[in-house]
């Protein structure tokens, strides 16, 4: 026999596969987009803002935004101006839901671009979790579009042929501020 459409039971179900099929797409996208999902722990949100000097003057640029680990505490506890790029389309509409009903919203802008393709130029912070792979591309557009003194900070990878400034091995970051200029903003 068939179960109703309104069967409490076939409606619990269809949530629960709506749920899964959602948490399963929204990992897994990750290999579509061409960049694992990990949200940053708090320390290593900390340790990106504490090397960077990110203050108020600051414009940070969070490549591969995810759901804005860096984005929202950089806007809300910094008063930095923030950028995040996020490609992936659930992602992104997350960071705009909670832009839209988050505290310093006026400080965050979301955009859905790739980030091999985003212009850097305002940028004085970039802050990024990316893949080795990922950060080698980057590498080139970093030496080409970001001006004396910005810093970057990756969390877990390094940028290919280049020494960081500083680095945080508890929480695993690592600085590097672009010849010309210093950490201090």
């Amino acid at each position: 026999m068939a179960v109703p459409l309104s069967s409490p039971y076939f409606i619990a179900g269809a949530v629960l596969f709506a749920f899964a099929g959602s948490v399963a797409y929204f990992w897994m996208s990750s290999f579509l987009f061409g960049a694992g999902y990990q949200g940053a722990p708090r320390r290593s949100v900390d340790a990106m803002f504490r090397l960077s000097r990110l203050t108020e003057d600051d414009f940070l640029f969070e490549l591969g935004a995810g759901i804005g680990a860096v984005t929202f505490p950089a806007a809300r506890e910094r008063a930095a101006r923030v950028r995040a790029i996020e490609i992936e389309p659930l992602r992104y509409g997350v960071l705009r839901l909670r832009r839209a009903l988050g505290p310093a919203a006026d400080r965050i802008e979301i955009r859905r671009d790739n980030m091999f393709s985003t212009d850097l130029r305002e940028a004085t912070v970039v802050s990024a979790f990316l893949w080795p792979g990922a950060m080698a591309r980057l590498k080139p557009k970093f030496e080409r579009e970001l001006r004396p003194g910005a810093r970057i900070v990756s969390r877990c990878h390094r940028i290919p042929e280049w020494t960081p400034t500083e680095y945080d091995p508890e929480a695993d970051v690592y600085l590097y501020v672009l010849p010309g200029g210093s950490a201090a903003g």
